[in-house]
């Protein structure tokens, strides 16, 4: 939409189509619409709460189609009583009555939301949000770290000369490279996925009071867990104050974002492997990569995800560090800002397709990475010493550092320092026969130990 203030909503909509379902205020409405529904089925399971009695298969079926059938234009009569009452969770109460108004069930309509507050409903209603926003974003997450495998385990014998501190460093292979980014990413996958969502069903301040008031026979704990974890496939919280204290919500949006910023670290290094030219870009017919140099194919897409993860992250780690906090039983600050849990997932999400479509542009330069390596040949220097320190050579570091250190060395200089060195036979050959380009230890095994 060109009116649009958010990019989310507008450049970038189309790349979070899958999320609308989510964090909308649609997903949100439909998802409290079913939170109060499976209380009211719930409640009227309880063989000692008489008043509210057993459904038939019929009337349970015409509840659940509420669900089921919920749509944006039903969310808007919902938006309409609202209007009226200024009150967004009685706004949904009143809808469910006037959706079961003149069928069978109009009798129970005051069991709907029942000893609830609104909180009970809006906890629960976040919690599925987050999962369904979940199970959108972990498919964009796990093409990512199977793409970069892929590439890992297709680059693992090729040679590349590596910079620690930015200077030239005991080579690697590119598939070792990637593998280390595939492992980091994987790992903090699992970190996500075994974060619980949590719910409460409790009343006003965590302990059913009114539900007791009510019917003091009912186990309220259990009857409460058969909706929350059965029926919603949460994870029952007993120890919350009106509200749940969202510690879970903190602990998901740090593993996301921790994930993010190993994925920057990736994007970071694969701009600078194509500055360096490792790897160039497949050209796409009718892009243009700079308005005045028609040369230039310029590494956009990871320059997108790094910027867009920037904001995702800000967003989550706010949202980490102030939803834990909430004053005494209950205060509103969390109310405005869990609304924006969509704009975190929306901005990691338009990350993922960046960096997926930049990967599919890669293409290895081999002839650059072979030549990189036979400019460095000072990177001999660790092996050699290594070898003269296990031969009891005196003082090998510092003839190494002084054969090296500033200097241009090339293959005859090493040659020629190895070939006058006093070492047996099978260690003097094992490095007069080593080569930047293979002198990379075990890095193709670790790249197979890659699940």
């Amino acid at each position: 939409m060109i009116t649009a203030i958010s990019p989310i909503d507008g450049r970038y909509a189309s790349k979070v189509t899958e999320l609308a379902e989510c964090f909308s205020e649609y997903a949100l409405l439909k998802n409290r619409v079913k939170v109060e529904v499976m209380w009211l089925i719930a409640l009227c399971t309880e063989e000692q709460i008489t008043e509210c009695r057993s459904l038939t298969t019929e009337e349970e079926q015409t509840l659940r189609q509420i669900v089921a059938n919920f749509t944006p234009a039903e969310a808007e009569k919902i938006k309409k009583i609202e209007a009226v009452t200024n009150h967004d969770v009685k706004a949904v109460e009143y809808y469910l009555k006037e959706q079961i108004e003149g069928t069978s069930l109009e009798e129970l309509s005051e069991f709907i939301h029942f000893a609830c507050t609104s909180e009970d409903i809006n906890n629960l209603s976040h919690a599925l949000m987050l999962k369904d926003g979940l199970a959108a974003l972990t498919p964009q997450q796990l093409e990512i770290i199977a793409s970069i495998r892929k590439l890992a385990k297709e680059f693992k014998n090729v040679p590349m000369l590596s910079r620690t501190h930015g200077q030239t460093a005991s080579p690697s292979t590119i598939g070792k490279e990637l593998a280390v980014f595939a492992a980091r990413l994987q790992k903090q996958s699992e970190k996500i996925a075994a974060v619980e969502l949590l719910g409460k069903l409790n009343g006003a301040v965590g302990h059913f009071n009114a539900h007791m008031a009510a019917y003091p026979e009912v186990d309220w704990v259990a009857l409460t867990k058969c909706v929350i974890e059965g029926e919603l496939g949460l994870k029952q919280n007993l120890f919350t104050t009106q509200i749940e204290p969202h510690d879970y919500i903190a602990e998901l949006f740090d593993a996301i974002a921790r994930w993010n910023t190993v994925l920057n670290d990736f994007n970071r290094d694969i701009w600078t492997y194509i500055s360096m030219a490792y790897f160039g870009q497949k050209t796409i017919k009718g892009e243009i990569g700079s308005s005045t140099m028609p040369h230039k194919v310029n590494p956009i897409d990871f320059e997108n995800s790094e910027g867009n993860i920037g904001l995702a992250n800000a967003i989550f780690q706010h949202l980490s560090a102030k939803l834990p906090i909430s004053r005494l039983q209950r205060d509103l600050t969390d109310s405005t800002v869990l609304r924006n849990m969509g704009v975190g997932f929306g901005y990691s999400m338009i990350a993922y397709k960046s960096t997926l479509k930049g990967l599919g542009k890669l293409k290895l330069n081999e002839h650059n990475l072979a030549k990189d390596l036979d400019n460095a040949w000072e990177v001999m220097a660790e092996p050699i010493q290594t070898v003269m320190r296990k031969a009891g050579i005196e003082k090998p570091y510092e003839k190494l550092k002084e054969l090296t250190r500033g200097q241009q060395i090339d293959r005859e200089t090493i040659r020629q320092f190895v070939e006058g060195l006093e070492l047996n036979d099978a260690d003097k050959k094992r490095l007069l026969e080593m080569t930047p380009a293979n002198y990379i230890g075990i890095a193709p095994k670790i790249v197979d130990l890659l699940d």
